[in-house]
């Protein structure tokens, strides 16, 4: 049997094309405690995820977390979940058909698109199938983490790289790390933050809300935390923003290990003591919305804050597909591509092939 996968359906003289892999984490495919866990158990047994000694974390995972966590966090997700499935699914399908129609306006017969997750469906191998059978003989793969991290972005590399290890032609191959000072980025988050307070009228003070990453990853030499500070200071100056009028925290940490600092539940709950009594969320390092946004944010958080005194919390949705957000990844995609030529179909090449030998 062959080590390595062959190229399907190849024929000589076909057009070239460039694949866009965009990769977003994933989700469970219900709201129910098998599905979750059969989401957490890859999720948590990346070590790009949890650094732990592998026998040791194998046996808190799979004897201790794996048999309390999915049934909470089902409840969770049952919170969030649409009657057309879950939202970072259907934020990340909306988005990559975005990035899709405007590559398509600006560069016809040039980009093929295609969406994965790190974990779960449409895996990254699925993905990078889809894209060779549709001819891309380059592949430009976006991860949807503005900030990069080792929990994140190098695990899409990680899976990436677990795929073309596994084929006999290996597209050629452009990796887009991050974006959290992109000023279209930067921009995009502006002005949904404008539009939220045309709409709904401006609160006392804005929170930047970033997901929490362990302690040891920053002095580990991970860039993180620098990241979402500049994204942080960016999206404030272009507000007009002075410095006690917004905050930077980290949500979503686990267990006791130290987490990166501020705590976002700490943080809602000292604003509520402090007397402001209306608060606004922006969750800047999420592409889309999704659990830990919609829930823990706009649900959890919102109850820790009037809990302290406050009275309302405001969350401020996540780029998802507005256009600005598609138009910058569209921008990115081509800046990243910029030098690489499609090679146009050549309708004598498969009867040389013939006669050479090379098909039959």
């Amino acid at each position: 049997m062959p080590r390595y996968q062959s190229t399907p359906d190849y024929e000589h003289g076909s057009p070239d094309f460039t694949g866009v892999l965009l990769v977003n984490l994933g989700t469970p495919d219900a709201p129910t405690s098998s599905a979750v866990r059969r989401f957490l158990k890859p999720f948590l047994s990346d070590p790009r995820v949890v650094e732990y000694p592998r026998l040791l974390w194998w046996l808190i995972l799979n004897g201790i977390i794996l048999r309390i966590r999915p049934s909470r966090s089902a409840k969770a997700y049952r919170e969030i979940w649409t009657d057309e499935g879950s939202p970072l699914m259907l934020y990340s399908q909306a988005l990559a058909e975005g990035v899709r129609a405007r590559l398509e306006q600006d560069a016809p017969d040039t980009y093929r698109v295609e969406l994965a997750m790190t974990y779960g469906e449409p895996s990254v191998s699925a993905a990078i199938d889809k894209l060779q059978a549709s001819g891309a003989r380059r592949l430009v793969v976006l991860p949807l983490y503005p900030q990069y991290s080792g929990t994140t972005t190098a695990s899409v590399f990680d899976s990436v790289s677990k795929k073309l290890q596994s084929m006999r032609w290996i597209p050629e191959l452009r990796f887009i790390n991050q974006y959290h000072d992109e000023p279209g980025y930067i921009a995009a988050l502006a002005a949904s933050i404008r539009e939220h307070w045309e709409q709904n009228g401006k609160s006392e003070h804005l929170l930047f809300s970033f997901h929490g990453v362990p302690q040891y990853t920053l002095t580990g030499g991970d860039p993180y935390h620098c990241q979402c500070q500049k994204t942080g200071r960016l999206v404030a100056e272009a507000l007009g923003l002075e410095a006690k009028d917004w905050t930077l925290s980290f949500q979503s940490r686990v267990g006791r290990e130290e987490w990166l600092r501020p705590y976002t539940d700490e943080t809602v709950a000292a604003l509520g003591k402090q007397g402001i009594r209306n608060l606004d969320v922006a969750c800047p390092g999420f592409s889309t919305d999704c659990l830990e946004t919609l829930e823990e944010i706009a649900m959890q958080n919102a109850e820790f804050f009037e809990e302290a005194g406050g009275e309302s919390l405001h969350y401020i949705p996540a780029l998802n597909a507005r256009d600005d957000h598609v138009a910058l990844l569209g921008a990115l995609v081509e800046r990243h591509t910029s030098g690489w030529s499609n090679a146009t179909a050549d309708p004598d090449a498969r009867a040389r092939a013939i006669k050479a030998g090379a098909e039959r």
